[in-house]
Protein backbone atom coordinates (compact mmCIF):
# COMPACT_ATOMS: atom_id res chain seq x y z
CA UNK A 1 0.00 0.00 0.00
CA UNK A 2 1.18 3.35 -0.69
CA UNK A 3 1.88 5.24 2.55
CA UNK A 4 1.01 8.83 3.24
CA UNK A 5 3.16 11.66 2.70
CA UNK A 6 2.88 14.83 5.51
CA UNK A 7 3.12 17.79 3.47
CA UNK A 8 2.24 20.65 5.76
CA UNK A 9 0.96 21.63 8.98
CA UNK A 10 -0.51 24.20 10.66
CA UNK A 11 -1.85 25.75 13.85
CA UNK A 12 -5.61 26.77 13.93
CA UNK A 13 -5.76 30.14 15.46
CA UNK A 14 -7.62 30.94 18.78
CA UNK A 15 -6.55 27.65 20.80
CA UNK A 16 -7.11 25.32 18.48
CA UNK A 17 -5.52 21.96 17.26
CA UNK A 18 -3.16 21.30 15.13
CA UNK A 19 -3.91 20.56 10.95
CA UNK A 20 -1.75 18.61 8.44
CA UNK A 21 -2.36 17.81 5.14
CA UNK A 22 -1.14 14.73 3.54
CA UNK A 23 -0.89 13.24 0.31
CA UNK A 24 -1.20 9.25 -0.61
CA UNK A 25 -0.59 8.96 -4.72
CA UNK A 26 -3.59 11.61 -5.90
CA UNK A 27 -5.20 11.42 -2.79
CA UNK A 28 -5.17 13.98 0.17
CA UNK A 29 -6.16 14.34 3.40
CA UNK A 30 -6.37 16.65 6.09
CA UNK A 31 -6.72 15.68 9.72
CA UNK A 32 -6.25 17.08 13.25
CA UNK A 33 -3.62 15.96 15.19
CA UNK A 34 -5.40 13.58 18.05
CA UNK A 35 -8.88 13.10 16.52
CA UNK A 36 -8.38 12.41 12.94
CA UNK A 37 -9.45 13.18 9.96
CA UNK A 38 -11.61 16.08 8.98
CA UNK A 39 -11.73 15.62 5.24
CA UNK A 40 -10.67 13.92 2.19
CA UNK A 41 -10.72 14.61 -1.99
CA UNK A 42 -12.43 11.43 -2.33
CA UNK A 43 -15.04 12.10 -0.58
CA UNK A 44 -17.14 15.14 -1.20
CA UNK A 45 -20.07 14.38 -2.05
CA UNK A 46 -21.70 16.14 1.00
CA UNK A 47 -19.56 19.19 0.65
CA UNK A 48 -20.85 19.86 -3.06
CA UNK A 49 -24.68 19.49 -2.05
CA UNK A 50 -24.39 22.05 0.56
CA UNK A 51 -23.77 24.15 -2.24
CA UNK A 52 -26.55 22.50 -4.81
CA UNK A 53 -28.82 22.80 -2.55
CA UNK A 54 -28.43 26.68 -1.38
CA UNK A 55 -27.97 27.85 -5.12
CA UNK A 56 -31.19 25.92 -5.62
CA UNK A 57 -33.22 28.35 -2.72
CA UNK A 58 -31.51 31.73 -3.81
CA UNK A 59 -34.43 34.21 -4.54
CA UNK A 60 -32.89 37.36 -4.51
CA UNK A 61 -32.32 37.82 -8.60
CA UNK A 62 -29.06 37.06 -11.23
CA UNK A 63 -26.21 38.88 -9.10
CA UNK A 64 -26.50 37.00 -5.40
CA UNK A 65 -23.92 37.94 -3.15
CA UNK A 66 -22.41 34.51 -1.09
CA UNK A 67 -20.35 34.41 1.83
CA UNK A 68 -18.94 30.33 2.42
CA UNK A 69 -17.39 29.75 5.89
CA UNK A 70 -14.65 27.39 5.36
CA UNK A 71 -12.75 26.67 2.92
CA UNK A 72 -12.20 23.16 3.32
CA UNK A 73 -10.65 21.51 -0.29
CA UNK A 74 -12.69 23.60 -1.86
CA UNK A 75 -15.39 21.74 -2.87
CA UNK A 76 -18.12 23.71 -1.91
CA UNK A 77 -17.07 26.86 -3.53
CA UNK A 78 -16.26 25.02 -6.68
CA UNK A 79 -19.98 24.07 -6.46
CA UNK A 80 -21.29 27.41 -5.96
CA UNK A 81 -19.73 28.85 -8.67
CA UNK A 82 -21.40 25.89 -10.77
CA UNK A 83 -24.81 27.05 -9.79
CA UNK A 84 -24.37 31.14 -10.16
CA UNK A 85 -24.22 33.43 -12.91
CA UNK A 86 -21.38 35.52 -14.22
CA UNK A 87 -22.41 38.35 -11.82
CA UNK A 88 -22.15 36.38 -8.59
CA UNK A 89 -19.55 37.22 -5.87
CA UNK A 90 -18.25 35.03 -3.71
CA UNK A 91 -16.58 35.68 -0.66
CA UNK A 92 -14.70 32.72 1.43
CA UNK A 93 -13.50 33.41 4.97
CA UNK A 94 -10.93 30.74 5.95
CA UNK A 95 -9.29 31.05 9.65
CA UNK A 96 -5.89 29.36 8.88
CA UNK A 97 -3.99 31.07 5.99
CA UNK A 98 -2.39 27.77 5.21
CA UNK A 99 -5.65 26.07 4.34
CA UNK A 100 -5.67 28.68 1.54
CA UNK A 101 -1.92 28.06 0.40
CA UNK A 102 -2.98 24.42 0.11
CA UNK A 103 -5.95 25.03 -2.69
CA UNK A 104 -3.59 27.68 -4.40
CA UNK A 105 -1.11 24.64 -4.09
CA UNK A 106 -1.11 20.93 -4.12
CA UNK A 107 -4.98 20.86 -3.27
CA UNK A 108 -5.61 23.41 -6.16
CA UNK A 109 -6.53 20.75 -8.74
CA UNK A 110 -8.94 18.33 -6.58
CA UNK A 111 -11.66 20.98 -7.39
CA UNK A 112 -10.42 22.73 -10.90
CA UNK A 113 -8.89 25.26 -8.79
CA UNK A 114 -11.84 27.28 -7.77
CA UNK A 115 -9.95 30.10 -6.20
CA UNK A 116 -8.81 31.28 -9.29
CA UNK A 117 -12.66 32.41 -10.34
CA UNK A 118 -12.82 36.33 -10.51
CA UNK A 119 -15.91 36.16 -8.98
CA UNK A 120 -14.06 35.06 -5.71
CA UNK A 121 -13.12 37.07 -2.84
CA UNK A 122 -10.79 34.93 -0.05
CA UNK A 123 -10.68 36.77 3.28
CA UNK A 124 -8.50 35.27 5.89
CA UNK A 125 -9.92 35.45 9.33
CA UNK A 126 -12.11 34.43 11.26
CA UNK A 127 -16.11 34.00 9.48
CA UNK A 128 -17.69 35.30 12.77
CA UNK A 129 -16.73 38.97 12.41
CA UNK A 130 -18.04 39.28 9.01
CA UNK A 131 -20.98 38.05 10.56
CA UNK A 132 -20.79 40.70 13.22
CA UNK A 133 -20.40 43.61 11.21
CA UNK A 134 -21.81 43.11 8.04
CA UNK A 135 -25.40 43.63 7.73
CA UNK A 136 -27.87 42.81 5.41
CA UNK A 137 -25.04 41.79 2.97
CA UNK A 138 -25.66 38.24 1.55
CA UNK A 139 -27.97 36.48 -0.05
CA UNK A 140 -26.54 33.02 1.36
CA UNK A 141 -24.43 31.82 4.08
CA UNK A 142 -22.94 28.68 3.81
CA UNK A 143 -21.08 27.70 7.45
CA UNK A 144 -18.92 24.58 7.17
CA UNK A 145 -16.28 25.50 9.87
CA UNK A 146 -16.65 22.59 12.09
CA UNK A 147 -17.82 19.04 12.34
CA UNK A 148 -21.02 20.65 12.93
CA UNK A 149 -22.98 22.51 16.06
CA UNK A 150 -20.20 21.35 18.19
CA UNK A 151 -16.77 22.92 17.70
CA UNK A 152 -14.14 19.94 17.20
CA UNK A 153 -11.28 21.97 15.78
CA UNK A 154 -11.55 24.85 17.83
CA UNK A 155 -13.72 26.02 20.85
CA UNK A 156 -14.72 29.69 19.43
CA UNK A 157 -16.48 27.78 16.70
CA UNK A 158 -18.77 26.76 19.02
CA UNK A 159 -20.18 30.67 18.92
CA UNK A 160 -21.41 30.76 15.30
CA UNK A 161 -24.13 28.02 16.45
CA UNK A 162 -25.16 29.52 19.54
CA UNK A 163 -28.62 32.01 19.90
CA UNK A 164 -26.07 34.99 19.37
CA UNK A 165 -24.09 33.65 16.13
CA UNK A 166 -27.23 32.67 14.39
CA UNK A 167 -28.93 36.13 15.32
CA UNK A 168 -26.01 37.83 13.66
CA UNK A 169 -26.01 35.21 10.60
CA UNK A 170 -29.66 36.23 10.34
CA UNK A 171 -28.77 39.83 10.08
CA UNK A 172 -26.45 39.32 7.71
CA UNK A 173 -28.50 37.93 5.44
CA UNK A 174 -30.83 40.08 3.00
CA UNK A 175 -34.22 39.49 3.57
CA UNK A 176 -35.75 35.89 2.04
CA UNK A 177 -31.96 34.80 2.16
CA UNK A 178 -31.05 31.67 3.08
CA UNK A 179 -28.42 30.04 5.99
CA UNK A 180 -26.72 26.64 5.53
CA UNK A 181 -25.06 24.66 7.58
CA UNK A 182 -23.04 21.40 7.06
CA UNK A 183 -22.95 18.85 10.07
CA UNK A 184 -21.55 15.31 10.19
CA UNK A 185 -24.82 14.40 11.72
CA UNK A 186 -28.37 15.95 13.18
CA UNK A 187 -28.76 18.12 16.19
CA UNK A 188 -32.13 18.42 17.51
CA UNK A 189 -31.26 21.67 19.74
CA UNK A 190 -29.65 23.07 16.61
CA UNK A 191 -32.62 23.13 14.33
CA UNK A 192 -34.73 24.43 17.41
CA UNK A 193 -32.74 27.20 17.93
CA UNK A 194 -32.83 28.07 13.79
CA UNK A 195 -36.64 27.92 14.48
CA UNK A 196 -36.93 29.62 17.79
CA UNK A 197 -35.03 32.74 15.81
CA UNK A 198 -37.91 32.48 12.99
CA UNK A 199 -36.14 31.05 10.12
CA UNK A 200 -37.75 28.40 8.00
CA UNK A 201 -35.95 25.54 8.27
CA UNK A 202 -35.33 22.17 6.21
CA UNK A 203 -33.20 19.37 7.30
CA UNK A 204 -31.75 17.28 4.78
CA UNK A 205 -29.52 14.16 4.69
CA UNK A 206 -27.09 13.33 2.44
CA UNK A 207 -24.20 11.26 1.44
CA UNK A 208 -20.63 11.73 2.36
CA UNK A 209 -20.07 10.16 -1.28
CA UNK A 210 -22.44 10.00 -4.03
CA UNK A 211 -24.90 7.69 -2.85
CA UNK A 212 -22.83 5.87 -0.32
CA UNK A 213 -20.70 6.85 2.56
CA UNK A 214 -21.72 8.00 5.92
CA UNK A 215 -25.09 10.60 6.10
CA UNK A 216 -24.14 14.04 7.01
CA UNK A 217 -26.87 16.64 7.75
CA UNK A 218 -27.62 20.17 6.12
CA UNK A 219 -30.31 22.66 7.38
CA UNK A 220 -31.62 25.32 5.14
CA UNK A 221 -32.45 28.22 7.25
CA UNK A 222 -34.30 31.17 5.17
CA UNK A 223 -35.00 34.40 6.98
CA UNK A 224 -38.22 35.25 6.29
Amino acid sequence: MIPWVLLDSAQVPGQGGELRLYQRDDEFSIRIVGRGELMNSRVHGSEEALAELTCARLMNGPDPRLLIGGLGMGFSLAAALQHVGDLAQVVVAELVPAVVAWNKGPLGECAAFPLQDPRVTVREGDVSHILKTEQGAYDAILLDVDNGPEGLTRKKNNWLYSIDGLSAAYEALRPKGVLAVWSAGPAQDFLQRLRKLGFEVEEVCVRAHGSKGARHTIWLARRE
